[in-house]
């Protein structure tokens, strides 16, 4: 049976500036209930842990990066493993560190964790290959400035990309030496090669792949949108028996069609459960999301437009993906 993306399981962490860790967390309390403790230690994260009515541990800790605004004003949100229908919960969340007076600025990041019991090493080759033939896409879909793609979301290693094409890993251990160059037993969170876009470290560390591209937002449906998009992609790769690696040239004057032909036709991201996805996806970028090379004048300008909100006529779009 297919994997669908209600059966994946995420976690996410958005970085903020502007408010307290203290402040943070209490506003996490006033959605998710419990209570919130200043754990203290480590010292370079200065932790508060707040244990929600279920049980779960939400932690606001320090983020070294931001380094822009004074350090007691950074705070980065980490969320416990959650499901699909957690995220209305976690929206509830972000408005309310939104409203506590918590901001992302242009240094602040979000990272999505994702994982799925049946994953197997092909299946996180095909994720790897289709965030790299897609990257340039995906890129300038949410927004990656030059320096987060220089230090932080690097673009996919193309000698691993090179490794995974030419012989398909068929057990964790081969996949390890693919990403790594030789096998590396004892991963360490802060190596070198989790600062890309699609972070396998992070699966050899914890048995989550880390998605790195997205700006922070503190808009709930940017950051939905933000899980949607991750969790289709991973249900893709768990689905696919096989992915491209080959490199799609970025062209801004069908950039927009071609990013929401791969949400809907790729990813299955039609119909109204994606559509407030589709349309944060699809903001930056150029071009007209129904036609190709733009939309046609005289006569042929009249045709109806595909209907975005339900993915009606998608059979019409051309895939290039």
């Amino acid at each position: 049976m297919p994997v669908t993306i209600q059966e994946i399981r995420f976690g996410v962490e958005i970085e903020t500036v502007g408010r307290t860790r203290r402040v943070v967390a209490e506003a996490i309390r006033t959605v998710v209930g419990g209570t919130v403790e200043h754990v203290g230690t480590p010292t370079c994260y200065d932790p508060y842990h707040v244990i929600d009515a279920r049980g779960l541990e939400w932690k606001v800790v320090a983020d070294s990066s931001l380094t822009n605004v004074p350090a007691d004003q950074r705070a980065e949100i980490v969320s416990p493993i959650l499901c699909y229908d957690d995220i209305p919960l976690l929206q509830d969340v972000v408005r309310a560190v939104r409203q506590a007076g918590a901001r992302c600025d242009e240094r602040c990041g979000l990272h999505l964790h994702l994982s799925h019991p049946s994953v197997t090493p092909k299946a996180l080759a095909n994720l790897a290959k289709t965030v790299y033939k897609q990257e340039e896409l995906i890129y300038a879909a949410l927004g990656v400035t030059r320096e987060r793609m220089e230090r932080y979301c690097r673009p996919m290693n193309k000698a691993f990309i090179d490794r995974v094409t030419r012989t398909t890993p068929t057990s964790f251990q081969q996949l390890n030496r693919m990403w790594y160059g030789t096998y590396n037993p004892t991963p360490q969170r802060y190596d070198n090669s989790r600062y890309v876009i699609l972070n396998l470290n992070a699966y050899f560390l914890r048995g989550a792949v880390e998605l790195r591209a997205y700006a922070g937002s503190l808009h709930a449906g940017k950051v939905k949108a933000a899980i949607q998009f991750g969790m289709a992609l991973f249900a893709k790769a768990l689905n696919t028996y096989a992915a491209s690696a080959k490199k799609r040239t970025y062209d801004p004057t069908s950039a927009k069609y071609d990013f929401r032909v791969f949400l809907i036709s790729a990813l299955g991201m039609n119909g109204d459960e994606f559509k407030t996805a589709r349309k944060h996806l699809l903001t930056l970028m150029p071009g007209d999301s129904a036609f190709k090379y733009g939309r046609p004048t005289g006569k042929a300008g009249k045709a109806k437009k595909t209907e975005d909100a339900t993915g009606a006529g998608v059979e019409m779009l051309q895939p290039s993906c």
